[in-house]
């Protein structure tokens, strides 16, 4: 089969490897559809403390395919069953797991990080990610691609369950990315009356204008972000604010353009070296603001997600907007990271 081999920092090749063997306990997916995510992207500049150097790693973790090959011990499944596979595997038997969240499980797995994920024609499931439920149906109305979407709407569903975003109120995204577009569309579904998006990259504006998932459009490079924001809102600030980038003066700036009573998503993470942000608490003290973090998705995540995409209140396929082959994998990472559409999925036409 094609792969694309992750080597080491900003060395992935596309090769022929072989198809994996399965065992009784195990199954093997042909993949359909791969989109890249930022951590990806992440991964091929940086590394993974999950990848030792000098280990080789098939990425991609927001998988949609049908299954290939069952062990002759695996039940509840089909040959031709169209599945989603989400990447974090907890190990079952923790207090994190005991309690469904086996995105926090300290001793995870992950497809395309630990164990070989989705840039391929095939992936094997191991038995304990069987065991565990981590092969997903997928309804007969999401194609591939709107299904391999489902996982990073999954972690923009768990921030919003952590916002509580309610009917009436207002929503300020900093960062207008594919993230960015599922937080509106979460939004938009929960109620919210004024969604403002935020960035400062014209056309990635243009491209959540034509979507429509959005009221507001703000170039911050162009205008003050709080003075406009105080604007949109009659003084007030915003009732949610949810940081979909990695740059810590945003984090800084969600409290000051928060309403009182404002609840913030500190939704991406910062990248190595700059972890550490100097935020003025009195701010949260004063105004009583709740300020949360969220990471990744549980399989509950993953599930609503599928259902809430499978119905006619969302619509993910325009947020595809770049096609690559396995053959164009580099491409297809060099696409995602330029910012110049939203998402990039590796998809498979056999």
């Amino acid at each position: 089969m094609k792969a694309a081999v992750y080597y080491g920092v900003e060395d992935i090749r596309v090769e022929e490897i072989a198809k994996p063997a399965i065992d009784a306990d195990e199954m093997l997916i042909k993949v359909k559809a791969c989109a890249v995510c930022g951590t990806d992207i992440r991964i091929y500049k940086y590394g993974h403390f999950k990848i030792p150097e000098g280990e080789q790693r098939i990425l991609g973790h927001e998988i949609a395919g049908e299954i290939a090959e069952i062990g002759a011990n695996v039940q509840g499944y089909k040959v031709g069953q169209r599945v989603v596979v989400p990447p974090n595997v907890g190990c079952g038997h923790c207090k994190m797991c005991k309690q469904g969240f086996n995105q926090l499980c300290s001793d995870y797995e992950a497809f395309g990080i630990s164990w070989n994920g989705g840039f391929a024609e095939y992936m094997k499931v191991p038995a304990h990610a069987i065991q565990m439920g981590n092969v997903i149906n997928i309804p007969a109305s999401l194609s591939y691609e709107e299904a391999a979407l489902c996982e990073p709407l999954s972690c923009c569903y768990n921030s919003y369950q952590a916002v509580d975003t309610k009917p009436g109120e207002s929503v300020v995204i900093i960062g207008a990315g594919p993230i960015g577009v599922l937080h509106a569309m979460i939004n938009k579904i929960a109620g919210a009356t004024k969604v403002m998006m935020v960035d400062i990259v014209d056309s990635r504006l243009e491209e959540v204008r034509a979507l429509g998932v959005a009221d507001v459009l703000i170039n911050s490079s162009n205008e003050d972000l709080k003075t406009r924001v105080l604007e949109e809102t009659s003084g007030l600030g915003a009732d949610i604010v949810i940081t979909a980038n990695s740059v810590p003066a945003i984090q800084q700036l969600a409290l000051e353009i928060a309403a009182v009573h404002g609840r913030i998503s500190l939704f991406g993470g910062m990248p190595k070296g700059k972890e550490f942000v100097t935020l003025n608490t009195n701010l949260v003290h004063y105004k009583e603001l709740k300020v949360v973090g969220t990471t990744g998705s549980s399989l509950q995540h993953v599930i609503s997600s599928i259902e809430i995409a499978a119905s006619d209140r969302m619509d993910l396929k325009p947020i595809v907007t770049g096609r690559f082959n396995i053959d164009q994998a580099k491409e297809a990472f060099a696409y995602a990271a330029s910012g110049a559409g939203l998402k990039a999925v590796i998809v498979s036409g056999n």
